[in-house]
């Protein structure tokens, strides 16, 4: 049982930040919600340093990638307060077309590798990122595979051929 519920740390974010958190949902008990790339840095560090939350565990940050919406990226991260026994998920939507957000390395240290993957892999620039730069793939590759831009099988492939399956 967590220390704090998933009730009492959504009270403590709206009424801290307002309509700044919106989206708020428990998908299999894990608290979600949505907030903006101007105060996601801020939020971060309110769940990190407010001594009810304490968020001292970044676990991960990663994205999706959601083609033809307005806002096309979801900036994920989530959190784990060991000591409160409680994980929560954090949601910020970017513009696909301009993938920027702040860095959280000023939080955590180990957001530096967490973000250069995620830059590799769907483009999304962490602004003040100590050594922003690919980690996974060659420097010469021009696209950031992670995006849905490509299609998802080759149409030269001859196994697929309808004839040789007798349609």
């Amino acid at each position: 049982m967590a220390d704090i519920t998933n009730q009492e740390l959504t009270a403590l974010l709206t009424e801290r930040f307002g309509d700044k958190i919106s989206g708020v949902n428990e998908p299999y008990g894990l608290l979600t919600f949505e907030t903006t790339k101007d105060v996601v840095i801020t939020v971060l560090e309110f769940l990190k340093q407010n001594s009810l939350a304490n968020f001292n565990f970044l676990t991960d940050i990663t994205a999706v990638h959601y083609p033809g919406r307005k806002h096309g990226i979801a900036v994920v991260y989530h959190l784990h307060s060991m000591v409160k026994r409680i994980r929560v998920r954090v949601k910020v939507f970017i513009d696909e077309h301009h993938p920027e957000i702040p860095t959280a390395t000023t939080l955590w240290n180990s957001a530096n590798w967490m973000e250069r993957e995620t830059y590799d892999l769907f483009g999304v620039k962490f602004e003040g990122h100590p050594d922003l730069r690919r980690i996974l793939n060659m420097d010469e590759l021009g696209v950031h595979p992670m995006l849905k831009q490509y299609p998802l099988e080759d149409p030269n492939r001859v196994d697929k051929k309808d004839e040789y399956f007798g349609r």
